[in-house]
């Protein structure tokens, strides 16, 4: 599976997640986007930006439960709660901003 940006020919696991982290950037996120069917909006950039910093600082990706904690000391409670996360990404908070932000698969995604 291949995702078409810029002339650019990026591969993509059988997930739809980009095999080389390396490889994205805001347009490649867009794409993605595209392909999930998610408009983006800043609400969704915020927390593709957060769990990009997250995984730099940590060099792992939290489960769930973190994830929603670590969003909360960063971004406060409003944002850091499943039913805010889940209005940005229906199929799974998780697993869709990493998607995005063109991180791995977090582990226990389904």
């Amino acid at each position: 599976m291949m995702l078409e940006v810029d002339g650019r020919s990026l591969p993509l696991t059988g997930d739809g997640f980009l095999a080389d982290p390396a490889g994205w950037d805001e347009r490649v996120a867009a794409a993605l986007a595209r392909r999930e069917k998610i408009s983006l909006t800043e609400a969704h950039w915020e927390i593709i930006h957060f769990i990009r910093a997250y995984y730099e600082r940590v060099r792992h990706l939290p489960n769930m439960r973190m994830f929603v904690k670590a969003v909360a000391q960063s971004l406060g409670e409003e944002k850091g709660n499943s039913r805010y996360l889940h209005r940005l990404f229906p199929k799974g908070p998780l697993k869709y901003a990493c998607k995005l932000a063109g991180l791995p698969k977090p582990p226990h995604c389904i």
